[in-house]
């Protein structure tokens, strides 16, 4: 956690940068700290245990602007970054457009605590997480004789940051974390080594899963057992809620300030044009209390406030902020998004299979990649053949292959089954008429 004294050293180097040639300044203060009891078959693999503390500050000098870093925090070093910070900036070319975001949009405090730090996290005895780890792996070892190796673990952290700007800003958040993950290898047929996992995550130590983990990690790696490649073809893609973010994230990235001001992204000029289906709803929700991705401000000290992304297919807005506006000549809306919600449907993953006459759902994306400028993209994927509703082979080695915005205009079914502990609320999505390169 921050300190009472270490964010007065905050303010201290602040009042140093300004009386030392800073026109305007930003400061962050931040600690994180992580704890982690990694089992093999059972048995202590790997204990890790780490702190880091640290101050970055951001210059703001006769027009020019440079970053800086240190974790050594006392005056004396402080003095000594601050000052060789400004002098090198100073050698640094004019950049109108770094500025600091208008004070107007800053959050200005008295709301209510999000509650996403859990002060359990002091009390855990160390026994107690690993026998969380040990107990996912023994519901695993000895279940099937084909078991290779289990591999489980338990792991937990904090993350704190205190922030000023010069032109009126002062901030601070922290959040904690708890997690359960098993992995199984079993030997397949020939020299097939499948491999699969489970996990749990939470922000609260009680409201973490702490038992199925690894039964469902030998669940989902049995099913791999007779993986092949099926027929090349167009195939309805159903996507499970675990993967459905590969698919959101080329999307996202395309509406970042960064990516429009160098003209690489394929959703440059198509805010308020429809680019996706009707049943692409996404919204963000930034003040959901007790959720992961839920803040009251941005890195820039900005005011989060609930906005659509897309509204039925229609693009609402990008994600600006005060660097790319300007140099765009555009007005700022937030940095980065907060906690995403896509509109569910009304039927889970098991439901939406049933529908799909002929298709594969998908698994697992294995490499690839989507071209940030064109939209094109090109994944590897695992999962399963369905073929009148039912899962009738397991599939790997194959190929996807399409464009973003194609394939967001062809979704046709979205479930209502978005992993609860996950920023991002993406469910199982459908989409109709895609590429798949296999035999």
């Amino acid at each position: 956690m921050i300190t009472d004294d270490n964010k007065k050293l905050a303010q201290w180097a602040m009042e140093y940068a300004l009386k030392n040639g800073c026109q305007a300044a930003k400061l962050v203060l931040y600690t994180n700290s992580n704890s982690s009891f990694e089992l093999r078959d059972g048995k202590m693999d790997r204990l890790q245990q780490a702190t880091e503390n640290g101050l970055g500050l951001s210059l703001y000098v006769d027009g020019r602007f440079g970053s800086f870093s240190t974790n050594r925090l006392d005056k004396k070093e402080l003095e000594t970054l601050i000052k060789n910070g400004i002098d090198s900036t100073r050698y640094l070319a004019v950049d109108e457009s770094r500025i600091l975001a208008d004070p107007a949009r800053y959050y200005k405090g008295g709301k209510p605590d999000l509650q996403l730090f859990d002060k359990k996290l002091y009390d855990i005895h160390p026994d107690d997480k690993v026998e969380l780890a040990r107990a996912a792996a023994e519901e695993v070892l000895g279940k099937d004789e084909r078991i290779i190796s289990v591999d489980s673990s338990y792991s937990d952290g904090e993350g704190s940051s205190y922030r000023l700007i010069s032109n009126g800003f002062e901030g601070e958040s922290k959040s904690t974390w708890f997690s359960v993950s098993a992995s199984v290898s079993i030997k397949g047929e020939g020299e097939a080594r499948p491999q699969d996992y489970w996990y749990d995550s939470a922000l609260f130590y009680d409201k973490l899963t702490k038992t199925g983990i690894g039964a469902k990690a030998l669940e989902r790696v049995l099913r791999k057992l007779g993986q092949k490649k099926a027929k090349s073809g167009k195939y309805t893609m159903v996507v499970d809620p675990m993967n459905t973010g590969n698919l959101l994230g080329p999307m996202l990235s395309a509406l970042y300030g960064s990516a429009l001001q160098q003209k690489n992204s394929f959703l440059l000029d198509k805010q308020d044009t429809n680019v996706a289906s009707e049943l692409f709803t996404l919204r963000d929700e930034p003040h959901v209390v007790g959720a992961n991705g839920s803040r009251y401000f941005d890195s820039e000290g900005v005011a989060t406030q609930p906005r659509a992304i897309f509204d039925k297919g229609v693009l609402k807005t990008y994600f600006i902020d005060t660097y790319n506006g300007k140099k765009m000549n555009m007005a700022p809306t937030i940095s980065t998004p907060s906690r995403l919600i896509l509109t569910p449907g009304n039927k889970d993953l098991n439901g939406l299979v049933a529908d799909v006459k002929s298709g594969i759902l998908v698994t697992g994306f294995n490499g690839g990649n989507s071209n940030s400028s064109t939209g094109d993209f090109s994944y590897g994927i695992e999962g399963f053949l369905i073929e009148d509703g039912k899962l009738v082979q397991p599939v790997n080695e194959m190929n996807v292959t399409g464009n973003m915005l194609s394939l967001w205009n062809s979704l046709a079914a979205v479930g209502n089954d978005p992993q609860r502990n996950r920023s991002w609320q993406i469910p199982s999505l459908v989409f109709e008429g895609v590429n798949f390169s296999g035999l």
